[in-house]
């Protein structure tokens, strides 16, 4: 079944997101549901979310889904730019709305830390970029 495309190649939050996702080791994306997603052996970092609510299917256009620390899940959970993604929320993972007020620095580090829980040891620990895989 095919899906169709939900994103512009020409997004400048989808391009800042790529440049962080893919800048891990073994690092790749590839196109899910008509969405972005980046994985090595399994996803990392989910572009365009959707959210259910009671009125059904919201689409953040402009959002990353990651997953977070257990530790941390709670407290990212009490900041309103935070949500629960569709179909992703049941296994812990979390979204952030993307805007001009955005920290990219925090979603390199949301997207670094949802690769350190699903990239093969031996790779999270080969990188040397900045951040704090080492």
């Amino acid at each position: 079944m095919t899906h169709e495309v939900r994103y512009s190649d020409d997004d400048p939050y989808l391009r800042r997101v790529r440049e962080r996702a893919l800048s891990f080791p073994g690092a790749e994306e590839k196109i899910s549901f008509g969405r972005p997603v980046f994985f090595t052996r399994k996803i990392f970092g989910l572009y365009a979310c959707l959210e259910k609510t009671d009125d059904g299917l919201v689409e953040h256009q402009h959002s990353v889904g990651f997953l977070p620390d257990d530790s941390e899940r709670p407290a990212l959970l009490v900041d309103a730019r935070f949500f629960v993604p569709a179909y992703w929320g049941p296994w812990g993972w979390l979204a952030v709305d993307l805007d001009d007020r955005t920290d990219w620095d925090e979603v390199r580090e949301l997207l670094e830390d949802s690769y350190r829980l699903t990239a093969p040891k031996s790779w999270a620990t080969r990188h040397q970029g900045p951040g704090r895989l080492s």
